[in-house]
């Protein structure tokens, strides 16, 4: 005898079970078990006849049906029965390939929403389902073990799905299993797909191949807001920042779920247009870890494009160990977790400070080599100026007295010609200036002599022409008269004049000689440190041969004269002597 199945309100259930009504796991539905009175379940069978709730002839002729009685079926029976057909076509699962849509979780049970799409993205199929708790406990955990990811909005699953349908619910899913290795497969097959497009555009390695940075001085962030890692690579970043050797400029943007790559792309263009790409040394992007799901919204074309052709080499720490994105494979460097982002960034630039510390030693070191090297350069080169120097002091000394020696002897010459010059000189002084006087003293008589005979030749000519009677003519030979005297006067005091002038330059050239040969003369040129040799008697000696071979002499000097006697040795003497 088959089971009679209730219609149960979830508010009653406890009522049925108290009259001993059972639950069906597998139906999902109260059931009325072999032994008990139906009747008692009368408000929630299917059919007010017990009777009729077990027939399958759901469709009676038109007025086959008893006088009294309604036309039709009820709705529940007809649900009872697709619930029964159902059940009868699809006793065990199926396994059946959907996306999830939506995921809650209820008291252990999980209630999804599943659905198929087009190459378009076009809903083509969409159904309720629900992995029980006993079951979810059983088949999650190991889903989770084995892809990495949890159940959630855009995963792909194969799921082994048993089709029911309830009279009060209608129809939906029950899920018994999930193939994990499809939902690896669907991922990696994703990333296999995006991985070949940007090979076959020659974009794939472009962004490994730049070269690494040879400082971190600007670092540009892009990471969740409250991403997990990020306190900890904010704390080290921090302390290079207030230490003054690198910048960070951090923006933020959701990781994961519909329009997230979108919104990266965005934080990242909007950074690196405000500053341009190159103004900064690398671009970092970082996230705590999280199921291969979650992370699977990084594996994008658009995303993993733009981390390829970016200008500056791109690092990632993407916070997990297992498995990779895309972003991963494409970026110049990957971590495992933010911190350890931070930990090579600043172990990259310990090792730049420890290479110029080790090049400062090197700099340092051949400074002190090539100063040592200088020093001891300088020194031989002051050692041979001074040794240059007394050289050429002794040669200056040697060749400055030889010319003192010079100078004194043609001193002595000169004083010598200037002595007799001097002499001539004032000799032709004397005589011209007697050769002026007589001059002047005959010019002066002559000049007389012609003015008086003038005048007396005018006196004449005058009287004639009185005594002609011309009386007009006295008056003319008086201003004759006067002027003749005048003229007589002017011409004798010019010839004064000249006279006393060529006296007088004659007298200033022979005080001028005088002046100039007084001096030359002997006492002055003694002064200065030369002395005049002659003999016993008085004559100038002027050469070394004047001398004789032995004689008495007197040198003269500024403050007085000294007798001496002059030797004077054979060297032939000197050679046959022997010595």
């Amino acid at each position: 005898m088959s089971n009679t199945y209730l219609v149960v309100p979830y508010s009653e259930k406890d009522r049925v079970k108290a009259l001993g009504a059972r639950w069906d796991t597998g139906a999902r539905q109260w059931y009325v078990p072999a032994g008990l009175e139906i009747s008692i379940f009368r408000d929630w069978l299917p059919a007010a006849d017990d009777r009729a709730q077990n027939s399958m002839d759901l469709t009676p002729a038109y007025g086959s049906q008893a006088i009294g009685q309604p036309r039709g079926v009820s709705l529940s029976q007809l649900l009872a029965g697709v619930s029964k057909a159902v059940a009868d076509s699809f006793d065990q699962g199926v396994w059946t390939r959907a996306e999830v849509l939506r995921v809650q979780a209820r008291d252990g049970n999980v209630y999804l929403e599943l659905s198929e799409r087009d190459s378009e993205g076009r809903v083509l199929a969409k159904a309720p389902a629900a992995i029980w708790a006993r079951t979810a406990g059983r088949i999650l955990p190991d889903f989770e073990r084995a892809t990495g990811a949890h159940l959630a909005a855009g995963i792909k699953l194969l799921v082994l799905a048993k089709p029911v349908f309830r009279a009060q619910f209608g129809f939906s899913l029950e899920v018994t299993g999930v193939d994990p290795s499809y939902t690896v497969g669907d991922l990696e097959a994703q990333k296999r797909r995006i991985r070949e497009r940007l090979q076959g555009e020659g974009l794939f390695d472009r962004n490994k191949r730049l070269p690494a940075p040879w400082d971190f001085t600007s670092v540009l962030v892009v990471s969740p807001e409250a991403a997990a890692g990020l306190g900890d690579f904010a704390k080290e970043a921090g302390r290079l920042q207030e230490a003054g050797v690198c910048a960070f400029t951090y923006v933020h943007s959701r990781f994961q779920g519909p329009g997230a790559v979108s919104e990266i792309l965005a934080a990242l263009r909007e950074a690196t247009d405000a500053a341009g790409a190159e103004a900064f040394d690398a671009v970092i992007i970082i996230r705590g870890g999280g199921p291969v799901n979650d992370l699977a919204w990084l594996n994008d074309y658009a995303l993993a494009k733009f981390v390829c052709a970016c200008r500056v080499p791109v690092l990632t720490g993407i916070g997990h160990e297992r498995d990779s994105t895309l972003l991963d494979e494409v970026a110049h460097k990957s971590f495992d977790t933010p911190s350890k982002v931070i930990a090579g960034i600043e172990a990259h630039i310990a090792g730049r400070v420890r290479q110029a510390g080790e090049a400062f030693d090197r700099v340092l070191a051949e400074s002190l080599r090539v100063i040592e090297k200088v020093r001891m350069r300088t020194g031989k080169l002051d050692s041979e100026v001074r040794e240059s120097a007394r050289n050429t002091v002794d040669v200056a000394r040697r060749t400055s007295e030889r010319d003192v020696g010079d100078l004194r002897v043609e001193a002595m010459r000169q004083l010598h010609e200037a002595s007799m010059a001097n002499r001539e000189l004032i000799r032709e002084v004397q005589v011209s200036a007697r050769q002026h006087v007589r001059q002047a003293r005959q010019q002066t008589p002559a000049a007389m002599s012609s003015v008086r005979e003038l005048a007396m030749a005018r006196v004449r000519a005058v009287r004639s022409l009185v005594e002609s009677g011309f009386p007009a003519l006295l008056a003319q030979v008086n201003g004759a008269v006067h002027r003749g005297s005048q003229e007589f006067r002017h011409v004798t005091r010019v010839l004064m004049e000249r006279a006393e002038q060529a006296i007088a330059r004659a007298q200033a050239g022979t005080r001028s000689l005088m002046r100039e040969i007084a001096s030359q003369g002997p006492e002055k040129t003694l002064s200065r440190g030369f002395a005049i040799v002659s003999t016993l008697d008085g004559k100038t000696v002027t050469s070394a041969g004047a001398t004789g071979r032995t004689g008495d002499v007197k040198v003269r000097f500024g403050d007085g004269t000294v007798p001496m006697t002059v030797k004077q040795s054979n060297p032939r003497e000197k050679i046959n002597g022997g010595e």
